[in-house]
């Protein structure tokens, strides 16, 4: 079976699996899966889905959610994004208009709808 959609290739994974806590060598608790942990995190936030609709392969959504919050506040994410930008050779960095967002207002062009009041003078 070939890869799912929004997981990690093998050599995805092989270019951050050193950046991430919870490997045998690190002190403190061994992950069980951290593979399974970044393609879990990877397929909520490319799905645009809640954290509770994760599917259960991943594990438990709360877990999941719980363990993607301390990566935040202890900046393994950052520390990722950063050795992932760093490479001269990135050939999967971009930004296009899917991911620029802007406010709904801005759908309505500069200043807005143009509204005129009944009995209120128009102001030049």
């Amino acid at each position: 079976m070939g890869i799912k959609r929004y997981e990690l290739s093998e050599t995805q994974w092989s270019r951050i699996a050193s950046l991430v806590p919870g490997k045998a060598s690190d002190p403190g608790r061994t992950s069980g899966d951290n593979r399974l942990f970044v393609n879990g995190c990877l397929w909520v936030l490319r799905s645009g889905a809640h954290w509770c609709d994760l599917p259960e392969r991943y594990g438990k959504w709360k877990t999941v959610h719980r363990r993607f919050s301390r990566w935040c506040h202890a900046g393994v994410w950052e520390r990722v994004f950063e050795a992932l930008t760093a490479d001269r050779d990135n050939t999967y960095l971009m930004i296009d208009s899917t991911i620029v967002r802007a406010h709904q207002q801005a759908a309505t062009g500069k200043g807005g709808p143009r509204i005129r009041r009944w009995g209120v003078p128009e102001v030049d």
